[in-house]
């Protein structure tokens, strides 16, 4: 029985196109396996602290020597971690916000990377530690970012794709949902994204 991820970043619950999207993947990849268990971390409701000092200091003071304010800056990172080592796919909701990720995403991804426990560096540069995982990121956006004039813009998919790849997550699947702000794409724009799906 396999074990889904699924990460929420957008705050527009039943109105949001990237978690519509995203659980279309779910749907699809239930029906594949019918006994995977899902886990959902909606981050908008439970938001992840943005990395301060004290969280700084604990990534670099050795386990051995951790202090009880140090367990409890770590503590998030140590719940993100192990969510993300215990699923076998990871399926990501990522609306674009003013050409970027959700500030609670962004949140999230600072307290996975953990120099070795999910990355270290070898004689040949950085190596990711958390391998063997499948990944979808299901993004939508309001204009069209894929290809074009705005392709520049999208700071999205190769910052998602890299952090994940960073980390040893390199088998990814992009599914994008786009132009629900253009008035001749978005009555097809979710349906047009979920008819792309390929798992």
């Amino acid at each position: 029985m396999s074990k889904i991820l699924s990460v929420i970043s957008s705050p527009r619950g039943e109105a949001s196109n990237s978690i519509k999207l995203a659980n279309a993947i779910i749907d699809q990849l239930k029906a594949q396996d019918p006994g995977a268990a899902v886990d959902v971390k909606d981050l908008t409701k439970s938001p992840f602290p943005h990395l301060e000092e004290a969280h700084l200091n604990a990534f670099f003071t050795p386990i051995e020597h951790h202090t009880e304010e140090n367990k409890a800056a770590i503590s998030h990172s140590n719940q993100a971690i192990k969510e993300i080592m215990d699923a076998d796919v990871i399926v990501i909701g990522a609306p674009m916000y003013n050409f970027g990720i959700p500030s609670v995403l962004k949140a999230w991804f600072d307290h996975i990377a953990r120099a070795g426990i999910t990355f270290k560096y070898g004689a040949n540069g950085p190596e990711g530690l958390v391998t063997g995982k499948k990944a979808y990121i299901a993004v939508a956006t309001g204009g069209v970012y894929s290809s074009g004039p705005a392709a520049g813009y999208d700071f999205v998919v190769p910052y998602i794709k890299a952090f994940l790849g960073f980390i040893g997550i390199t088998d990814v699947t992009v599914v994008r949902a786009e132009g629900f702000a253009v008035a001749d794409l978005q009555e097809t724009a979710l349906d047009k994204a979920i008819d792309s799906i390929v798992l």
